[in-house]
Parts: structure tokens; sequence; C-alpha cells
């Protein structure tokens, strides 16, 4: 009997350990809390009044236009992944030439080496292809 009540708790711990460890996934953010996290990095940038608002306008705007390429993807069932990125290389190329035209060479820097990298979503220890 003794040896039934170890291996059930044995099996149920295991168990819990298991669900937890594949993680919730979480919550996708709106595209305006994407732009709200986005501002909140750029204090760094220290921008003055107006090109904060032109910058939150671009930032917006991409945040906004990626969110609805994903939705026309998932609504078609096509989830081509190459497309995918594509098409996301390309929006953010036409979102820093927008905001080559407003930040400092400087600021374009920061933006590049030390924004941006945080921006992108982070997988854990999977191995990149090379």
């Amino acid at each position: 009997m003794k040896k039934q009540i170890l291996a059930t708790l044995f099996a149920a711990f295991i168990s819990i350990v298991v669900v937890n460890a594949q993680g919730g996934g979480g919550q996708r953010q709106t595209p305006e809390e994407r732009t709200k996290a986005t501002m909140e990095k750029m204090a760094v940038l220290n921008l003055d009044a107006t090109a904060k608002t032109k910058t939150e306008a671009v930032i917006t705007d991409f945040n906004n236009t990626q969110q609805k390429a994903m939705d026309e993807m998932r609504a078609s069932g096509s989830m081509d992944r190459d497309a995918m990125m594509a098409k996301r290389k390309e929006m953010a190329d036409a979102r820093d030439a927008k905001l080559k035209d407003i930040f400092t060479e400087d600021q374009m820097k920061k933006w590049r080496d030390e924004i941006e990298p945080s921006l992108r979503p982070q997988r854990g220890n999977t191995p990149r292809p090379q």
C-alpha cells in the first residue's frame, strides 16, 4: 500500500513538472502595448517632443501593419514562414528609413544596436542556423 501511494505521488509530481516546463506561451501583445513598450525603451535616446511624436506615429504604424499582415496570413491558412520573414524585413526596412529621417546618427546607432534587438522575441537556448 505504501509503495502504491509513493508511486502515485511520484507520477503526480512528474506530471506537474512536465506541464510547468512547457510554459504557458503567454498572451500576444496588442499593437498598442508593443508601441508603448517600444517608446519606453526609447527613453535612452532623449528625443524632443516633436521627434517623440513622429517616432510614436512611425512605430504605431509599423505595429498595426505587422499585426494586420499576421492576421491575414492566419486567416488565409497559409503560414509560409519564408514569405512572412521577407514581409517583416520589408516592413522593418521601411520603418527604419522613416526613423532615419527623425533620428540623429547617434540615435539611429543606439536604435539599431540596443533598442531594436531587444524588441525581438527571444526563444531561449534554441540553436540558430548558421
